[in-house]
């Protein structure tokens, strides 16, 4: 059993918007991806940190899940900024249901275990939302208390967390969240978010003991990175 990361699919099976348009890593990205999990097994759990389909409804991004759904293992998946197709968790879930994508499961103001390892997170916020206006600070201050309610969720077992959006580039960093990981005891962070160059400003190492991991998808050429 082994869990793996990817972020950032962005799946437009039922919409014409595929990445391929951009060229370069993007062009075939599905077969990519088809490609990249093919050494995951049944039993295996793969977390995906948002941006997963471009369809604006459920019914819209219906064959973005199928193609997520037959993708082996089970998949934890949180929001990124582009899941427009976000409603509730309670929808989500019901619209697995009815269509049988009983594969994936949803990160959001909870937090899912693998073995006795807990897996947190949320979609959080830019880098310098704390110094912009009304509503930046309001959404990093709902972010906040989504992931603190994900780590609380944790109890005392060991707290991996997945982001949407980088907490830490090279020129800036999110101190609230920062500080939020450091109180309870994080030490593994991946985010995704960042694509092409602007791969350049995402932070990747250690910093006061978390060590930090960028995992878009065109970042890892579609092959999800293994954590354990």
């Amino acid at each position: 059993m082994s869990l793996y990361v990817i972020g950032d699919l962005h799946l437009a099976f039922g919409c014409d918007k595929p990445m391929d348009v951009f060229g370069g890593r993007w062009e075939n990205y599905t077969d990519k991806l088809l490609e990249g999990f093919a050494s995951v097994r049944p039993e295996d759990t793969t977390v995906l940190c948002g941006d997963l389909s471009w369809g604006m409804s459920l019914a819209e991004a219906r064959e973005d899940f199928r193609f997520i759904h037959k993708l082996p293992g089970r998949k934890v998946i949180l929001k990124g900024n582009h899941d427009y197709w976000w409603t509730t968790a309670a929808q989500a879930y019901r619209f697995f249901a009815e269509n049988g994508f009983d594969s994936i499961e949803i990160l959001h103001n909870n937090c899912c275990f693998y073995g006795d390892v807990a897996l947190c997170g949320t979609r959080g916020w830019s880098c310098d939302a704390a110094d912009g206006d009304d509503h930046d600070r309001k959404i990093l201050r709902r972010e906040l208390m989504r992931l603190e309610t994900s780590l609380k969720a944790a109890g005392e077992r060991e707290k991996l967390v997945f982001l949407h959006y980088p907490p830490k580039l090279v020129h800036c960093q999110c101190d609230e969240v920062l500080e939020m990981l450091h109180a309870y005891g994080v030490r593994r962070c991946w985010y995704g978010h960042l694509h092409s160059g602007g791969c350049a400003l995402g932070f990747e190492g250690d910093s006061e003991g978390i060590r930090f991991q960028m995992i878009s998808a065109d970042h890892l050429h579609f092959f999800p990175q293994k954590i354990f």
